[in-house]
């Protein structure tokens, strides 16, 4: 008889210790996120370094999307049953060596395949989020994965901004090489800081079996993966497509300037933590998912109407990392309390649903592009949300 699929028991630590480990864990989920985006300044400048269109340049982050979507699939359900510590370290550790394979890709097909496994590697935050949540007393777990979150996502927007200057002094090959040393780095720390834990040592093939029960017998996780997916896309959408747009009249902008946008969102990241805090009070994320829904949609009309003079951009971008901040805080606080035992399970499928809609979205984004410019992307956009908030105002029962 197999044995059957239980969390791994968590070290017991004394409070102090705990938010210091979140606190680092947060670091290095943020650090470790970035290496999917420090494409996108850089796309312009990769497609002129291999002779490639716009629209094959694209494809570079689609690859990244998928790669990570395929990670999680088959990577983070080990968090549920084998010590974190090795599983971290061992990722990592990876993670640098594909980066390096980016960094000195000779072709742009080498280029594709390093991509496509640094984004199956790329898998640290996602073992993270579970793993901070069981650390956190229920009374604090909403501002616990408000604050990884924020991590998070601030890692992802700085990687805009940093490599683009990186690109622009550089040369954007070597903002993969700084990437790689930083990995490194934080395999030595985490297998410093994180303590060892015992593990269940459940079958792998069990695991990935019950994925599929799982999402069968949890009505609330279903609406939740696409209040997740749909926004992302969107983000996508214009993150793919920014540098390019950037370029063209009247901004006629580098990539160093492009990769500034990342910082008009960081305010909107801060958000987490304290939306959070709202959903640990009330104990209804369901608001804060419409909320963050709506500030995206908002967001997208004022790119649509305003993407033409800078500061509508500004705003746009603050309030589009705004609400899919809300909405992604909101969505993991409902995701990380359906089942204790199976946290990193639920994150994997939560989290692969919100990557493949990334992944659909940076190819939606290079289309829409190719065929209509910023208006042709700002209406895909408007359109993915107004999916999102149909399916919202059809599941109130149950979520």
């Amino acid at each position: 008889m197999s044995r059957p699929v239980v969390a791994t028991r968590e070290e017991t630590l004394p409070e102090a210790a705990n938010i210091r480990l979140i606190w680092l864990l947060t670091v290095a989920a943020g650090v470790t996120a970035a290496n999917l985006y420090y494409s996108q300044p850089l796309l312009a400048d990769i497609a002129h370094t291999f002779a490639i269109s716009a629209g094959q340049a694209g494809l570079l982050a689609t690859l990244g999307q998928l790669g990570f979507g395929l990670g999680l699939v088959l990577i983070v359900p080990l968090g549920d049953s084998r010590g974190r510590r090795g599983l971290l370290v061992t990722m990592l550790l990876l993670e640098a060596g594909a980066l390096l394979g980016m960094a000195y890709a000779p072709t742009m097909g080498w280029m594709g395949i390093a991509c496509f496994v640094a984004g199956f590697l790329t898998v640290v935050p996602q073992i993270v989020i579970p793993f901070a949540a069981s650390l956190a007393t229920d009374e604090r777990r909403g501002r616990t994965i408000g604050i990884v979150l924020c991590g998070i996502l601030v890692g992802i927007l700085c990687a805009r901004t940093v490599s683009g200057f990186v690109g622009a002094v550089l040369g954007w090959r070597a903002m993969y090489g700084i990437a790689a040393g930083l990995m490194l780095l934080l395999a030595l720390v985490l297998w410093r800081a994180v303590p060892e834990q015992s593990s269940s040592g459940a079958p792998y093939l069990l695991l990935l079996a019950s994925l599929w029960r799982i999402i069968r017998t949890e009505p609330a996780l279903r609406p939740v993966c696409l209040f997740g997916a749909l926004p992302f896309a969107a983000f996508n959408v214009i993150w793919v497509t920014l540098s390019f747009f950037l370029r063209t009249p009247p901004y006629h902008f580098a990539s160093d300037i492009v990769g500034l946008f990342g910082l008009a969102g960081v305010a909107g990241a801060t958000a987490a933590p304290q939306v959070g805090r709202l959903v640990d009070r009330t104990g209804r994320p369901r608001i804060t998912i419409g909320l963050g829904l709506s500030i995206v949609l908002l967001a997208f009309v004022i790119f649509w109407l305003l993407g033409h003079v800078l500061w509508g951009l500004i705003i746009g971008a603050l309030l589009l990392d705004l609400g899919v901040q809300t909405n992604l805080t909101s969505c993991q606080a409902i995701v990380q309390n359906l089942r204790p035992e199976a946290r990193s399970r639920l994150n994997t499928i939560f989290m692969t649903c919100y990557f493949i809609g990334g992944a659909a979205g940076s190819t939606l984004g290079a289309c829409a592009w190719g065929l209509a410019r910023w208006a042709g992307v700002c209406i895909t956009g408007i359109t993915l949300l107004l999916i999102a908030l149909g399916v919202f105002a059809l599941t109130g029962r149950c979520t």
